[in-house]
């Protein structure tokens, strides 16, 4: 391949040192900004005929760089001597836009010398000597053909995005480098500068890889920012930025917004300007992704997603107004949901966008946030593999012989947990038998280039549904664009009466892969006969037979999407609500106005959950049912006898589920006694000690054993709820045997059952030690109080006349604390010092006694009158 002249762009005078470094140490970093000629001339240089500054080539670097652009043709060597250069980009889109510029720069048609080829759609030749990929197409060429026959070069480009099929096709090209093709020549590109630990990995154990660094031509750009008014949402806030900068800039405006929704909300708010208004995203059309990104005949404004962050040039633009947003994958493993998050871009990406505003010439950006704000962004994007859902990823490490990942060099290892959790699906799914091998049916799904649950669903669908319908519904559920509503039985009827290309495109191509993979049963035959995929009822009135032909395709619509998502059968909790429990264990609302698709039971295909909120929200869904679901998820049913303590009693059931949903119940007559003895265990935990009897003899014990335990210590116990509650069985264990329910625990004398935990042979002591009563001078028998942290002996004052020293408690550890009362039980006083308390305030107390009290004796000297009972006015000191 001989090249032409070059645009002159600043990666063009570093050509011939990256060849030379490739070619010298077949591995490089190459950081180049946005807009230098990365993925369109390095690509060239590496394909052409003559190798520049290599050690075998004649021409030098300095040489090459007066040919370029000189209106010569310059050859350029081949860094694998001829063979195939293969380039792996994150996105479709960039792919296709990547091979059609440069077949341009070569006036040629895309197919030739330079071809493309993603999901669905290929073009090249048996000329073409690059080829652009997306990087989970060329994952799947490495699983096919681990030696990549005839490539000699493979460049990943843009790996700062940190795309996860870009992540995992890093590693295993290591491995394949340090096996199986050692000569595999390998350059990654970034837009930042942050390529040190890549240059580490793709040095492998040596030296890390040289890292080359081209500077960017650009223009200086002034940032403005703009902060949202109160309430004003997203779509709002940017069409008002956007016609600020189209008032006071010239030039085309490239607009940065999440995802497509916000896209056509903006485009809708922005139609009444004298504008071009494009959108720019993955899931247009070749022609609508062309349009955008070519130069128009009028002032143009270009809605676009991350897309144009650094994969794609968008000629023409001066200004650009940047949301600040993008749509990331995340998955929440608790509540089992998974898809798109709106979040916050990084300071590294607002950089990069900011950046499109001086490719050209000077420019202007609008940030749609608050200056202060924006010190508070992350560095850099968090990689997919930290976040993302890893089914997809489980599934291509089994492939490839190491199903935790172990044996690669990660630039960031998947997390451990997401791994293991993507792995139980596998299972569910039949993937993986139990020893984690892939099985027959794992590696048919993997073939078929989609997400596991999606193959499934295409290969087991196709089985029962007919390829057509399964093919249908799958590329349906593929792409959430294609479903205006929650309905996605009205979605499908809609698809098929207007028949969008791109949706068309993938129904033919997945309805070849079935027929390929051998999974499919006779066309239009089901499980639930025959199934109607062409006639449409519009809103006449439905025949008996047009009746039943909509009801089948419905429950084949259910039925794909239970295929797909097992999890996701969903009951609805009570008549009336719009709240439903799905088999996974999380509940979802179905949005206001979604009538149409309400039932008892549903099929979820798309569920996500916004911060903050307990539910989950149905995006898509069908009508389905109870026979539907036993028969898609068989391996969610289950049958089990639950006892638990539900409702302040024991429960026992026997109960049949759908993972979380349940079926069907009935109540158990005899239910296992252990069951029902940890029932019991769950309700004291979880009502308290207070389900038993405590009489007063029964809360006296339990008083002195925490007093003998706070004062003494071991051997004696700790009675303590929490003590006592988490280990019912050392004290309570023979009644729990016998118990029943809550009414056996009523009768349940908790004094014999404490008595258990005395220990021997200080039991013994007890009475000594915390004496239940004690004998006070006028002969009574009282009863001490151990409820408080001191015991308290609450006595009338007449009876201890003659005590001067109270006895003791725990020897001699403890001292009672008195409550002296009045003859007629009210409280006079309170002392723990009784000698002091006789000589200092039994006058003042004396005194108020003399007068309540006339017929008693109340002697000045307490001490020397004997203690007695009555009135006892005769008395006499001793």
């Amino acid at each position: 391949m001989r090249l032409p002249e070059l645009p002159d762009l600043p990666v063009r005078p570093a050509l011939g040192e990256i060849t030379r470094t490739l070619a010298d140490r077949d591995v490089a970093v190459l950081v180049a900004p946005p807009g230098t000629g990365k993925t369109t001339l390095v690509p060239l240089a590496l394909a052409a005929d003559e190798y520049v500054g290599s050690g075998r080539a004649v021409r030098s670097a300095s040489t090459a760089d007066e040919f370029v652009g000189s209106g010569k043709t310059v050859p350029w060597a081949s860094a694998a001597g001829g063979g195939r250069v293969v380039v792996a980009e994150p996105r479709r889109l960039a792919a296709r836009a990547a091979a059609a510029r440069m077949a341009g720069l070569l006036g040629e048609r895309v197919g030739e010398t330079v071809g493309y080829a993603v999901r669905g759609d290929r073009k090249v030749g048996p000329r073409t000597r690059i080829e652009v990929v997306t990087s989970g197409l060329l994952v799947r060429r490495l699983q096919q053909d681990p030696e990549l026959a005839g490539v000699d070069t493979v460049i990943l480009d843009e790996c700062h995005e940190r795309h996860l099929d870009a992540d995992l096709l890093l590693a295993l090209l290591l491995d394949a480098r340090s096996g199986l093709r050692p000569d595999l020549k390998v350059l990654a590109t970034s837009a930042t500068v942050a390529a040190a630990r890549l240059a580490e990995l793709l040095g492998g154990d040596g030296a890390a890889a040289p890292v080359l660094e081209v500077r960017g031509r650009t223009h200086p750009v002034d940032i403005g920012y703009l902060p949202a008014l109160p309430r004003e949402r997203v779509e709002s806030h940017v069409a008002r930025a956007t016609r600020t900068a189209l008032a006071e800039t010239d030039g085309d405006i490239l607009v940065f917004l999440p995802g497509v929704g916000e896209i056509n909300r903006t485009a809708g708010l922005l139609r009444d300007l004298d504008v071009d208004v494009l959108p720019l995203h993955g899931r247009l059309t070749g022609a609508a992704q062309d349009a955008a990104l070519r130069p128009g005949q009028r002032r143009r404004v270009v809605l676009s997603t991350a897309v144009a962050e650094s994969s794609l040039t968008v000629p023409g633009v001066r200004a650009v107004v940047d949301s600040g947003l993008s749509r990331v994958s995340r998955v929440d493993h608790r509540r089992g949901l998974s898809g798109l998050a709106t979040v916050r871009v990084s300071a590294a990406v607002a950089e990069q966008r900011a950046g499109r505003a001086g490719r050209e010439a000077p420019g202007r950006a609008w940030r749609c946030w608050p200056e202060y704000e924006h010190h508070t962004l992350p560095a850099y994007p968090d990689p997919e593999i930290r976040t993302a859902e890893l089914t997809r990823l489980a599934l291509e490490l089994v492939c490839w012989g190491t199903p935790d990942g172990s044996a690669l060099a990660w630039w960031d290892a998947p997390p451990e947990g997401a791994l293991a959790a993507a792995r139980t699906v596998l299972h569910a799914l039949g993937a993986l038998d139990g020893n984690d091998h892939i099985t027959a049916r794992g590696r048919a799904m993997a073939t078929l280039g989609l997400h596991p649950r999606l193959a499934r669903a295409l290969l087991d669908g196709a089985a029962h549904l007919g390829p057509k319908l399964a093919a249908e519904m799958v590329a349906l559920m593929d792409d959430g664009t294609l479903a205006p509503g929650t309905d996605a039985t009205a979605a499908l009827r809609t698809l098929r009466a207007e028949r969008p290309p791109r949706w068309s495109r993938e129904v033919a191509r997945l309805t070849r892969l079935v027929g390929e993979s051998g999974g499919s049963a006779v066309p239009g035959e089901s499980a639930y006969g025959a199934i109607a995929v062409s006639g449409e009822t519009g809103g006449a009135a439905l025949s008996s037979e047009e009746s039943r032909a909509a009801g089948v395709l419905e429950e084949g619509v259910a039925l794909m999407i239970a295929l797909a998502q097992p999890e996701r059968l969903a009951r609805r909790r009570g008549s009336g609500s719009g709240t439903y429990l799905m088999a996974g264990g999380t509940a979802v609302s179905l949005p206001a106005g979604s009538g149409s698709v309400a039932a008892e039971w549903l099929a979820v295909a798309v569920a996500d959950r916004d911060p903050g909120r307990a539910e989950g929200r149905i995006r898509l869904a069908a009508i389905a049912s109870e026979d539907l679901a036993r028969q898609a998820a068989p391996g969610l049913v289950s049958v089990r006898e639950e006892v638990r303590w539900d409702g302040g009693d024991v429960i026992a059931r026997r109960v049949e589920r759908l993972g979380a949903i349940v079926l069907s119940e009935k109540p158990l007559r005899e239910p296992d006694s252990a069951l029902v003895g940890a029932a019991l265990r769950e309700g004291l935990r979880a009502e308290g000690l207070g389900l038993l009897r405590w009489s007063d003899d029964a809360r006296n014990l339990r008083d002195r054993l925490a007093f003998l335990h706070r004062t003494l210590g071991a051997p004696w116990p700790d009675v303590d709820d929490t003590t006592l509650l988490a280990d019912l069985d050392s004290w309570l264990g023979p009644e729990l045997t016998t118990a029943r329910r809550r009414a056996d625990l009523a009768r349940i004398d908790a004094g014999t059952a404490l008595r258990r935990l005395l220990p021997w042979p200080e039991a013994a002591r007890l009475d000594d030690l915390a004496p239940e009563r004690l004998e006070v001078p006028s002969g009574s028998r009282v009863r001490v109080d151990y409820s408080a942290d001191q015991p308290v002996l609450a006595v009338k004052v007449q009876e201890i006349f003659g005590w001067t020293t109270p006895p003791t408690l725990a020897d001699g550890r403890a001292t009672l604390l008195l409550h002296l009362l009045s003859p007629a039980q009210r409280p006079v006083a309170v002392t723990a010092d009784l000698p002091s308390f006789w000589q200092t305030g039994w006058p003042q107390v004396r005194a108020d006694l003399r007068g309540r009290y006339p017929k008693h004796a109340w002697p000045e000297d307490p001490t020397r009158t004997p203690a007695h009972r009555g009135t006892a006015r005769r008395l006499r000191p001793t």
